[in-house]
């Protein structure tokens, strides 16, 4: 992102091994799952899929795309639903993060990347998109001084331990393939990963983590350096690590500044077309884990243009960060955008032709706000509690009466 930008994302997992043994007793009593008898708390529809003519499928195993569409079990469970939305492409890349606040969330803790890795694992072509904080307290505006000092610490070795265990937890699931999006954003100033207070050692750390993670048994992974668009705090250049550690150089292009047009975003200084450029120098694909809409508001003409430019350049992959003021289909605010990302990937399976303009009205429907029976209270437990029960605790106020 630029300078000075943060983005909120949807919430750091909570683990809820306290929640699981609360739910038991619940459950046994007076409290009920959601969706275990009469009363349950209706879960949110997918939006509502407008008649759109099918186009005739192409053969499989085109570039793979897929959305950011939540962190948790959720996000998985709406891979299918935005499929359907789209009808019926297929989604190939599931994209999530872990948690940045502690150490022992960066090593994959138990409970939060096991429902990734059943999606990933159930067909052979997915992939599985992963960003991996280099630091934990990421998002703690930590000053420059700090960094300096931790990054320095990385570079010698001090955490090592943490990303090996990363890498066994990731093997141990079986998803040794993982794509690791490692210190994404690093030319900014958001994240306590950042490469600006000091960048030799933030190579030096890099290099450290991707050799400590290579040498477990059994491992596959693929890792991407992906920087910002742009020159953000520092020339994303300047914090490259080398080509034997790097297997795709990424991009998180989003739509802003404000004003700026698509073909600036291509020619800025490291821009697009620059991202475009240094990655066929250095013998590297690409891919775009982070796009979507931003400071230009709901803007068709970004959307036409980003999707033919991927079309063009064809990356590894490419994840539309799914929530607003980003998305388009669980963001009602951008219906002009919606409707060009539907036209253009409806059905796809391959690569297509040109974008062309939709062909009548595509706006999705925001999901509405979940029923909840009478005399029931919905507890919220967490997305992995709730994946595992099949929807949200209802506790009964009522059941005494009944009971009499």
């Amino acid at each position: 992102m630029a300078p000075q930008q943060r983005r909120t994302r949807r919430g750091r997992l909570a683990f809820v091994a306290a929640t699981v043994a609360a739910t038991a007793a619940l459950a046994s009593g007076p409290g009920f799952a959601a969706g275990a008898g009469s009363a349950r708390a209706a879960d949110p529809p997918a939006p509502t899929t407008p008649a759109v003519p099918e186009p005739d499928r192409p053969k499989a195993g085109g570039p793979a795309f897929g959305a950011y569409l939540d962190y948790g079990a959720r996000g998985v469970a709406r891979i299918a639903e935005l499929s359907q939305w789209l009808g019926g492409a297929e989604l190939r890349v599931g994209h999530t993060y872990l948690p940045g606040d502690r150490w022992s969330n960066i090593e994959g803790a138990p409970g939060f990347l096991d429902v990734w890795a059943d999606w990933r694992t159930e067909k052979a072509d997915r992939m599985l998109v992963l960003n991996v904080p280099m630091m934990e307290r990421n998002e703690e505006n930590v000053s420059d001084a700090q960094v300096r000092m931790l990054l320095r610490r990385g570079a010698a070795g001090e955490f090592d331990h943490h990303f090996r265990a990363l890498a066994e937890r990731l093997v141990e699931l079986k998803v040794p393939d993982t794509v690791i999006v490692l210190g994404w954003e690093m030319n900014g100033i958001t994240y306590t990963h950042r490469c600006g207070p000091d960048p030799d050692s933030w190579k030096k750390y890099w290099n450290r983590i991707v050799t400590t993670m290579r040498v477990v048994p059994g491992q596959k992974f693929t890792f991407d350096f992906t920087p910002t668009r742009g020159r953000d705090a520092v020339p994303w250049t300047q914090c490259y690590p080398g080509d034997d550690t790097v297997d795709i150089i990424g991009m998180d292009s989003y739509d802003q500044p404000t004003g700026l047009s698509f073909d600036e975003q291509i020619k800025e200084p490291y821009g697009l077309q620059e991202h475009v450029d240094f990655a066929k120098a250095h013998g590297k694909p690409i891919s775009y884990p982070e796009w979507g809409l931003f400071r230009n508001g709901d803007n068709p003409e970004y959307m036409r243009r980003m999707l033919a430019w991927m079309d063009e350049h064809k990356p590894v992959y490419n994840t539309l960060t799914d929530y607003c003021p980003h998305g388009v289909w669980q963001c009602g605010n951008n219906p002009k955008a919606s409707e060009v990302y539907r036209s253009v990937l409806f059905g796809r399976t391959d690569p297509a032709p040109e974008p062309t303009e939709p062909t009548g009205p595509t706006t999705p429907t925001d999901p509405p706000t979940p029923v909840t029976p009478p005399a029931c209270s919905p507890l919220d437990l967490g997305d992995w509690v709730e994946y595992w029960l099949g929807g949200k605790l209802c506790l009964r106020f009522d059941w005494f009466s009944r009971n009499r």
